[in-house]
């Protein structure tokens, strides 16, 4: 999608965008010279994900843009609060808030560690609401003013649940945020909507998680920068209240060619979580991972209770090709006509 300047002089504050789709969606604002906020955890080097928030905001000023770059963590309420205000200082206001900020363990109840439960409740549900409540006040000053959350539509299917309750639980939170706050804010012409890919995407951390083999079946972090471009020019008092899907949304916009989005164009394409296949494939994913992740669960909540967990940890992978084996059998047998893909499961306990 190509950029049309309508984001020119706009301030935008981005949670989690040092890396990834948070990044992505900086750089293409940036290319419409807007002003950009990253505010977000990492300022120093991470040993295995590459990207801090100062490493990205010389990436989005030589794109045009300028950028104020904030260590924050968004479970802080002073963290965020001082964010804004240098925010509104340097630029003057805010017109965008991207909630991309995000925490994920997949695991079922008796596996979940309570220090994780409470991790990805405070950073994708409460920081969600805590960021949008502060930033509201400013963002109602804009003529055209929009919150985007990276979340899922409400899917209530039990697939989704079971399994992985507590991660649904957080994640949905952010999607409830969109419910709630765009009905709440209509009438004042704030627009809150959310976005979430159709199919596994490619970032440093999906790198980190699975490995470089599973990246010719993922599409780049683009296809949701130019989704989010697509869903923020849009008149914010007439588009509101949406769960949009990128490729959808891109669809609507007149885009045809969504083979410039593949990492490796005429691959088999990998689904996201939260979105129904066909067959009950959802199913035959959370059945598997159960199976193969309740043991290393376990075992982390055992040590736990013993010492301290890094809340950046990211789960071993010696399951993974079991996993895959089983859904590829299910996948063989009864292949997805509408995709003409294989399955993916989202692991670990990271960050992002």
């Amino acid at each position: 999608m190509q950029n049309t300047g309508k984001l020119a002089g706009k301030t935008i504050f981005i949670t989690g965008g040092s890396r990834g789709i948070g990044k992505a969606i900086a750089l293409k604002a940036a290319k419409d010279k807007a002003n950009i906020i990253i505010a977000a955890k990492t300022a120093d080097p991470h040993p295995k994900l590459e990207g801090t928030i100062f490493s990205a905001a010389k990436e989005i000023e030589a794109a045009g843009g300028q950028c104020l770059p904030v260590q924050v963590d968004v479970r802080e309420e002073g963290q965020v609060q001082e964010a804004v205000d240098k925010a509104v200082k340097q630029f003057g206001g805010l017109d965008i808030l991207v909630n991309n900020a995000s925490a994920i363990f997949l695991a079922g109840t008796q596996e979940t560690p309570m220090k994780r439960y409470d991790l990805m409740n405070q950073i994708n549900a409460r920081g969600t609401y805590l960021t949008s409540k502060i930033c509201i006040p400013h963002l109602l000053k804009s003529k055209n003013p929009h919150i985007l959350n990276l979340s899922p539509p409400l899917n209530l299917n039990p697939v989704w649940f079971k399994g992985n309750l507590a991660y649904t639980m957080a994640k949905y939170g952010m999607s409830m945020c969109v419910l709630g706050m765009s009905a709440e804010f209509r009438d004042e012409g704030l627009a809150v909507n959310a976005l979430w890919p159709r199919t596994a995407v490619w970032t440093a951390a999906m790198e980190m998680m699975t490995g470089d083999e599973s990246s010719k079946k993922c599409r780049k972090p683009e296809i949701c920068a130019d989704a989010f471009y697509a869903i923020v020019t849009q008149d914010s008092r007439k588009f509101t209240g949406n769960f949009c899907i990128d490729d959808k949304v891109l669809a609507d916009a007149g885009i045809t060619d969504f083979e410039q989005y593949a990492v490796e164009p005429g691959q088999e394409l990998m689904p996201d979580f939260f979105l129904d296949a066909a067959d009950g494939m959802g199913g035959i994913i959370r059945e598997q991972s159960d199976k193969a992740f309740a043991a290393k669960a376990r075992a982390e909540n055992a040590a736990s209770k013993g010492k301290p967990q890094s809340h950046s940890a990211v789960g071993g992978g010696e399951n993974h090709a079991a996993i895959f084996d089983a859904i590829g059998q299910h996948i063989k047998a009864k292949p997805d006509p509408k995709l003409k893909g294989t399955y993916v499961f989202q692991v670990g306990g990271l960050i992002l």
